[in-house]
């Protein structure tokens, strides 16, 4: 099996897991499935623990210095591709993190914009997304703009302000872009939609390192 196939299936599992994570949340059962659930997720993991841990610092230094190489030369980077599956399992927007929320990200020239459509395990107050949750789309969402400022950087800071609440199973637009630059402070801001109404926006702040120290 090749790295690639490999890293497919994992995403496919990952996939089915936030499924059934949704489906638990959101749906009322009978004892007998319950058990059922309980039982065979439990012999699933029992299952993983025999396998090495990943060793996710290396991984992630070969990652970033890669990306960010890629990204000064201008190159295209395919992050549905096994050589960049670090990053697909970190946490909010890991599309091979099960715990994650659904996140599409396009990339344009100076700014991204992500759909993201909250499932029935982001609920917070009945029939809205739940507010931590939206904060962390934002935390991810801004990072994308590490791209289009070609460095490596952590979050500093983050506010989020909820304009209306955050409805659910419906796809919202986060749109996110590069403010500026102070020293080794990058200004990103972003906002969340629904149509044409205005759900919540952000204002982040980015430190930048040398991407070598990233991991």
């Amino acid at each position: 099996m090749s790295e690639q196939e490999l890293f497919e299936a994992r995403l496919n599992a990952a996939s089915s897991l936030r499924r059934l994570n949704h489906e638990l949340v959101g749906r009322d059962s009978d004892l007998e499935t319950l058990n059922r659930v309980s039982v065979e997720a439990a012999a699933l993991a029992d299952a993983l623990v025999p396998f090495e841990r990943r060793d996710r610092a290396a991984a992630l230094s070969e990652h970033v210095e890669r990306m960010f190489g890629m990204a000064q030369d201008g190159e295209e980077i395919d992050i549905s591709h096994a050589a960049f599956s670090v990053m697909a399992d970190r946490a909010i927007g890991g599309p091979a993190n099960p715990t994650g929320v659904d996140i599409a990200v396009d990339f344009n020239e100076d700014e991204i914009v992500a759909t993201v459509v909250f499932k029935a395990a982001n609920e917070g107050g009945p029939g809205r997304a739940h507010g931590g949750v939206v904060a962390g789309v934002f935390d991810d969402v801004t990072g994308y703009v590490l791209r289009i400022a070609q460095t490596a950087a952590f979050t500093g800071t983050i506010s989020v302000r909820y304009h209306k609440p955050t409805p659910m199973e419906v796809p919202l637009t986060f749109r996110a872009r590069l403010n500026g630059r102070e020293d080794r402070r990058l200004f990103i801001s972003a906002d969340c939609h629904d149509g044409e109404t205005l759900i919540s926006s952000c204002e982040a702040t980015y430190i930048t390192i040398d991407p070598s120290l990233f991991a």
